[in-house]
């Protein structure tokens, strides 16, 4: 029998949301801080190419990443759902079919991906400077990509039980064994973007084997032997129905970053490239809060709604935002204030940090419409509505991001100022929508169907 750690359809909401979202909102800032100390030691000891290769090689993975979570989605909300209508049989078939899909899909995408990732390269105008840095970084992740997807589909099944903390000390782990390892592997052997490359691979397998610890000790109905590998018809047409437009949705929005890169690529080379994957790892760290949040919305969401609970649902939803407003508007008074500060600890070269501080402070403005998206879109993933989020995030990416990018960088000649302004103008596109689907009332209505038993 699957264990139902915390049931998020009782209680008090706020003291609901907040012992649940804090481990995550931990998790996420652990995690984001994660990712940010490759950029951070390899800008210190290895300098710009290899800050570019980092970037560049990054931000194809994290195409891989968004993926996968998107689809991890659609378990998390399956499984609260679940939870709050009382359906066990449910939650032990969709737990064996999510963690089988994705060991399925993790070995697939890491040959297609070594088969296909010089043309990749390739395609998105990789300086030539920072080929050789990239093309490393890409093989040893891309490697390894087998152990981020595991993980991702083990703290999904946690989460969709109200279990925040588990994940929470797995990352932790991860994210001490990954910054020691980095100072070993960059610092001190100088094996630049390859050595913080395998210093990910190596601490995110940490996590994975946590994760399974915990789970067959705690006696959970998978116990990782060959026959618990099961794939359910009924709970994977669930899944794909509520985590496929997530998946693409992060795709599609990951896809129109990986544009950026090349168009930043063409517009400034190898210090523009370098100030950009700069400015993004901060901005995953001023993001994580909010995301956190947006996923505890829709965890706690799902819970609610499938115990016909809306008021509840709602009050979450505003409870969460309102704490994303707090922490997010605070960092666009940093980053307005002391950008040139941020830069500099990523590294110190001064055309770097010029060119960052250009596009840091046009992109921040992104910072002031993020809260509502995101819980938002949270909100509404928690009601099985992702082909919504979907439809607004190909609005944001495809029809607002890439082409105010484009005219505003290169047309109208702003370079990375143009560039920066992208973001903010996708934002308010998917702002716009979302509130206006809110205003129908559509959202009440509970787009997953199943028995409660």
């Amino acid at each position: 029998m699957v264990k139902i750690e915390n049931n998020l359809s009782r209680g008090n909401v706020l003291s609901k949301l907040v012992l649940f979202a804090l481990p995550f909102l931990a998790s996420n800032i652990v995690q984001s801080f994660y990712n940010v100390a490759d950029m951070l030691i390899v800008g210190n000891f290895s300098g710009m190419v290899s800050m570019s290769g980092v970037n560049i090689g990054g931000q194809v993975t994290l195409i891989l990443t968004n993926m996968v979570i998107g689809l991890a989605v659609g378990a998390t909300v399956l499984i609260g759902q679940y939870v709050g209508s009382g359906n066990q049989e449910g939650l032990e078939k969709v737990t064996a079919t999510i963690i089988t899909v994705l060991v399925i899909l993790g070995l697939a995408i890491t040959v297609l991906m070594l088969a296909f990732k010089r043309t990749v390269l390739t395609l998105i105008k990789t300086p030539a400077e920072s080929y050789a840095e990239s093309d490393r970084y890409l093989t040893i992740t891309v490697i390894g990509i087998i152990f981020i997807f595991g993980y991702n589909a083990l703290s999904a099944i946690l989460r969709g039980m109200g279990n925040s903390k588990q994940p929470f000390y797995f990352v932790l782990a991860a994210c001490v064994a990954n910054v020691i390892l980095d100072l070993v592997f960059v610092a001190v052997f100088h094996w630049d973007a390859a050595g913080a490359a395998l210093a990910t691979v190596i601490s995110q397998a940490m996590s994975v084997f946590l994760c399974i610890g915990y789970m067959v000790k705690n006696n959970f109905q998978f116990n990782f032997r060959l026959r618990s590998f099961k794939i359910y018809k009924k709970e994977l047409a669930l899944i794909f129905r509520i985590g496929i437009p997530t998946c693409v949705q992060n795709a599609v929005t990951s896809i129109s970053f990986l544009f950026l890169t090349a168009l930043v690529n063409v517009i400034g080379g190898v210090s523009a490239s370098a100030a950009v994957g700069a400015v993004g790892k901060f901005n995953s760290f001023v993001f994580m809060p909010t995301m956190a949040m947006s996923s505890s919305i829709s965890a706690m969401s799902a819970q609610n709604i499938g115990a016909k609970r809306l008021d509840r649902a709602v009050q979450t939803c505003r409870i969460g935002t309102a704490f994303s407003v707090c922490v997010t508007y605070t960092f666009f008074i940093l980053v307005q204030l002391f950008p040139a500060a941020i830069l500099s600890l990523f590294g110190s070269d001064p055309v770097m940090i010029e060119n960052g501080v250009t596009y840091i402070r046009s992109f921040s403005l992104d910072f002031l419409l993020i809260p509502f998206v995101f819980c938002i879109n949270g909100f509404l993933i928690g009601g099985g509505h992702t082909i919504v989020t979907l439809a607004s995030s190909i609005l944001s990416s495809l029809l607002l991001r890439i082409p105010v990018c484009y005219f505003l960088g290169v047309s109208a000649g702003l370079g990375l100022r143009g560039v920066g302004l992208g973001a903010p103008a996708a934002s308010l596109g998917t702002l716009i929508l979302t509130v206006i689907y809110l205003m129908t009332g559509a959202w009440k209505h509970n787009a997953i169907k199943h028995s409660s038993r």
